[in-house]
């Protein structure tokens, strides 16, 4: 499997999985809808549709089942997420993630995170050492452009250029724009504003 970095030098178009959450119910061990949409660079090419637990700790087990189950996981380069978590603080384990799918797995976001008042929300569960340890083990947030993230599996300065491939317009992946206007299509009967 070629990585990132060659991929885009070489010209090469990635195919990536991009995971987002749709609308939910903000409720402690409700279920969490997670839309997964593989792209050929910024290309359309298919779904995946699962789900997690509000607030709870099952968001790497769920991805894992998920894509290690489908039909995908042979033709893809790397994994996205929007953020390091779903359905609230459901945290995924960004380096868990990569070894047990072997495809680099990107946390993408908008802006740097808070972590002081990730620090804070996550104070108030049970667990909240092993959450503030699935923070710490995403590793630093890195910046190329427009974009901020964290990855496992992958440099930064191979993930960075990579973003910009997989970016049709703005600053989102379009895995990830997409992931997140149909999951809130199939929740809400409509696409949502922000992608």
């Amino acid at each position: 499997m070629r990585g990132l970095g060659e991929l885009v030098r070489t010209g090469r178009t990635p195919r990536i999985l991009g995971v987002d959450d749709a609308p939910f119910e903000h409720t402690a061990g409700a279920t969490v809808p997670v839309a997964g949409v593989v792209c050929a660079g910024t290309r359309f090419e298919g779904l995946l549709w699962g789900r997690a637990t509000v607030d709870g700790a099952d968001a790497t087990e769920a991805l894992l089942d998920l894509v290690r189950g489908s039909k995908f996981l042979p033709q893809l380069h790397a994994v996205l997420l929007d953020g390091l978590a779903v359905g609230g603080f459901n945290l995924f384990d960004l380096p868990g993630l990569a070894a047990g799918l072997e495809r680099p797995v990107i946390a993408v976001m908008r802006r740097p995170p808070d972590f002081a008042a990730i620090d804070r929300a996550l104070g108030a569960f049970p667990d909240a050492a092993r959450r503030r340890a699935l923070v710490a083990a995403a590793g630093p947030v890195h910046t190329h452009g427009p974009f901020a993230f964290q990855a496992a599996g992958a440099e930064p300065a191979e993930v960075g250029p990579a973003l910009e491939v997989l970016t049709d317009r703005g600053h989102v992946p379009e895995a990830l724009r997409l992931a997140h206007l149909i999951g809130s299509a199939v929740i809400t009967g409509e696409s949502g504003r922000r992608a």
